[in-house]
């Protein structure tokens, strides 16, 4: 493989990342780690939770990126009252003819934001599972492909829990990455009180289109990733199962399960993505470790013992990722 002619390939057609980026930029102040991870689960087209307190611009963001492409977006707001045909759709009798015919529902769309996904009962959840797996929609007898770009960007609030229902295990790994996300620094607050308060209309302009993103897909494959990283990948994910073959006797009592076998190709893609928005025909340890977090912090299970002492997930991938040798 000629790495060089790669790499030159790949600077050239990832040019419109930086684009995409500034377009962003005019709407979101600092958030970079948070757009970078839209842009990555886009690429390796991954759906994402973003956790988050009220007003840290979770919803903004998705719909900036919406806006900075030629995409249709739907803003779905979760309740405990919403019905599978409000997302999906549903079979209306036409007394005319005897028929019944199919209205779509938002979720016919390119972007969906799911605000507060949390706060949809299980029949809902289970409509928006199939859409988000298999791309495809079944009102009645009837089964509907999703146009692609298919995006599933859903929000949750992690200190309200009243009224909520816990997302299946089976729907939370289907999620490409969890994002977190945190208050602004003091300067970047200032610039965002100065550019509200003063009123002005912040437009985005439409800088890439589907067709943009689906060739990027195709060529995020052939981002090369060498034999030692995909190792490395590997021993990340299996020291989750199996933490005492990896010298990480005391994590064996701290972990309920590891993650699955999505975690692995999740990591893998999500490396390649953000080599690709660094610009790079390559995947180095680093964009391992940048997207790891992001990919794991759901897909581990921590026990009673690791709650009584205050441990998280995170706390478990930090100590995995400083234990395991880096290629």
């Amino acid at each position: 493989m000629d790495i060089v002619a790669l790499n030159e390939k790949i600077k050239k057609e990832s040019a419109f990342i930086d684009i995409l980026f500034n377009e962003i930029g005019k709407v979101i102040v600092g958030q970079r780690a948070m757009v970078e991870r839209l842009v990555v689960g886009l690429l390796g087209n991954g759906h994402i939770l973003l956790e988050g307190v009220p007003g840290l611009a979770k919803t903004l963001a998705i719909k900036t990126l919406a806006s900075a492409m030629k995409a249709k977006f739907q803003r779905i707001q979760f309740t405990p009252d919403l019905l599978p045909a409000d997302l999906i759709g549903t079979q209306i009798y036409n007394q005319r003819d005897g028929n019944f015919l199919i209205r779509k529902g938002p979720i016919f769309s390119n972007f969906i934001l799911a605000d507060e996904i949390n706060r949809a009962p299980a029949k809902v959840q289970s409509a928006l599972l199939e859409a988000m797996q298999e791309r495809q929609v079944t009102i009645g007898e009837h089964t509907f492909k999703l146009d692609e770009p298919f995006l599933v960007l859903a929000t949750q609030n992690p200190i309200e829990q009243e009224g909520t229902y816990p997302l299946p295990e089976a729907q939370v790994d289907r999620f490409m990455l969890k994002v977190k996300i945190d208050y602004p620094s003091r300067e970047e607050e200032l610039k965002i009180m100065r550019q509200n308060i003063r009123g002005d209309g912040l437009s985005v302009n439409q800088v890439i289109s589907p067709e943009d993103i689906l060739r990027a897909r195709n060529l995020i494959h052939e981002v090369y990733i060498d034999e030692k990283i995909e190792k490395y990948i590997l021993d990340i994910v299996f020291a989750t199962r199996n933490p005492k073959q990896f010298g990480l006797s005391n994590l064996a009592d701290l972990i309920s399960y590891g993650a699955s076998p999505r975690a692995t190709i999740n990591l893998a893609l999500g490396a390649k993505a953000m080599a690709f928005i660094k610009r790079r025909g390559y995947v180095i340890p680093e964009d391992v470790r940048a997207i790891c977090f992001d990919v794991l912090r759901h897909r581990i299970a921590v026990t009673y013992e690791a709650e009584a002492e205050e441990l998280t997930s995170e706390n478990i991938i930090q100590e995995i990722l400083n234990r395991i040798e880096v290629p």
